[in-house]
């Protein structure tokens, strides 16, 4: 071989070189989440975002208990239109996923396109820039959720802040009938006409709405977070009275205590109040409206992701609402059944006392009688693993029948905001910790 062609073969050997190094790092470049998740991100934006999920636990950030079908909806339900449900999250991560319930629907419900992005401000419809992700379920970007059925999402990539708001957007363009809705939001969320589910202006959602449809829960993957905590409840906690998109339910600040306290559980935050729930008793229809903490327990509380405690705070509508539960006795045989399944999976609960309602239009001595009973029983130590006394937190030292009144909503019965904020800063976040005690 002479020198020239000696030389000649060295180009040639670099130049391949050079080709695969480029081609590798174009590999390696392509993996940024950034272009790959970003929806209107050039070629890239059209891609599937559910990525696979780095490693980490996922853990419920939001949920919301469907709780019937909303009135006027049984024969279109939102066709054409797009729903921007505007939720807040109490954990973060760097992944998320949603599950959608048709519940109460008598059709399927088809949707053809749902994103998820995090607010540009809070109560606000717009979408903070670079966020915006499209969701997908099996790898497709439609789903059919048959009558009584629910779905899960795909993970998207987006790094979720926790103590932030999320945008998670449905496209429906054909009736679906009954639409599962959860009625008292205490959250402001948005409708658009036409399919907006990836507008980030925000500006088509001129239609706003208290309410919370087809939207039932919002997990992250987490590398901070261990487990969650189900908080199971009736109006109190589902927080009716508290400011309407302030965050100022008592779920949120046991949140709020969780992430910063000191030896705290690690555990995200997820509220399944329903205003008006029982223990023992449905509404009406079928499947029940507002169904009984007994017959929603395994799916709204057992089916939650990653959960590793559970609060239950029910029992004044047993009490309070016709046809009234005179008998404590039943109440808290209800409670222990509640128990009773939770340990089935190991799961440690904490229970709350029932609050005062005197100087409520319902009120009567005999019904008092029912919750002192009922309370009596519960902080025996005989119905939950823990107590978390809320009657003792709020309760009129001049008149244990009432609420304090800077405690008081107004209606005496539900709390104000501080009376929230009291009722979370009465409970020991070590009763979160461990698994079942023994058999009650």
């Amino acid at each position: 071989m002479t020198k020239r062609h000696g030389y000649a073969l060295l180009a040639a050997v670099i130049a391949v070189i050079v080709v695969i190094s480029a081609g590798i790092y174009v590999g390696v470049a392509g993996t940024d989440d950034s272009s790959r998740d970003t929806i209107g991100a050039g070629p890239a934006g059209s891609r599937n975002s559910a990525d696979p999920a780095s490693s980490g636990t996922w853990v419920g950030s939001w949920s919301a208990s469907p709780a019937g079908f909303e009135p006027g909806t049984g024969r279109k339900g939102f066709a054409g239109r797009s729903i921007r449900n505007v939720v807040h999250t109490s954990v973060g991560g760097e992944s998320a996923r949603i599950t959608l319930s048709n519940l109460y629907g008598t059709t399927p419900l088809s949707v053809t396109h749902a994103s998820i992005a995090l607010a540009s401000a809070s109560n606000a419809p717009a979408v903070a820039p670079g966020t915006l992700r499209r969701l997908t379920f099996n790898g497709n970007t439609s789903v059919v959720i048959p009558p009584g059925a629910q779905a899960m999402s795909d993970a998207a990539r987006l790094r979720v802040p926790h103590d932030a708001d999320l945008l998670v957007t449905t496209y429906s363009p054909t009736p679906s009938g009954p639409v599962t809705y959860h009625p008292h939001a205490r959250q402001i969320s948005y409708v658009a006409e036409g399919d907006r589910t990836e507008d980030p202006a925000g500006d088509a959602y001129t239609e706003q709405s208290p309410f919370w449809r087809y939207l039932s829960a919002v997990d992250v993957l987490s590398n901070e977070t261990d487990g969650t905590v189900v908080v199971f409840g009736d109006s109190i906690t589902d927080g009716i009275s508290s400011t309407m998109g302030a965050n100022r339910r008592w779920t949120d600040v046991l949140a709020d205590r969780l992430r910063a306290e000191s030896g705290a559980p690690r555990y995200g935050v997820v509220n399944q109040g329903i205003s008006g729930n029982r223990i023992l008793s449905d509404g009406r229809g079928r499947p029940a409206a507002n169904p009984s903490g007994l017959s929603r327990f395994d799916r709204d509380v057992l089916g939650r992701t990653g959960v590793k405690a559970v609060v239950i705070a029910l029992g004044v509508n047993d009490i309070l609402r016709n046809p009234h539960q005179n008998n404590a006795d039943r109440i808290v045989e209800g409670l222990r059944e509640l128990t009773r399944q939770t340990h089935t999976r190991g799961l440690r609960v904490v229970g709350a006392t029932v609050m005062p309602f005197g100087g409520h239009r319902g009120y009567g001595p005999a019904l008092e009688a029912v919750r002192q009973g009922v309370n009596e029983q519960i902080r025996s130590g005989k119905v939950f693993d823990e107590v978390v006394d809320f009657d003792r937190a709020l309760r009129d030292p001049y008149d244990p029948r009432k609420l304090r009144e800077r405690y008081d909503s107004g209606d005496h019965l539900h709390p104000s905001d501080a009376g929230f904020r009291a009722m979370a800063e009465a409970f020991d976040l070590s009763h979160l910790k461990g698994s079942a005690a023994a058999e009650l």
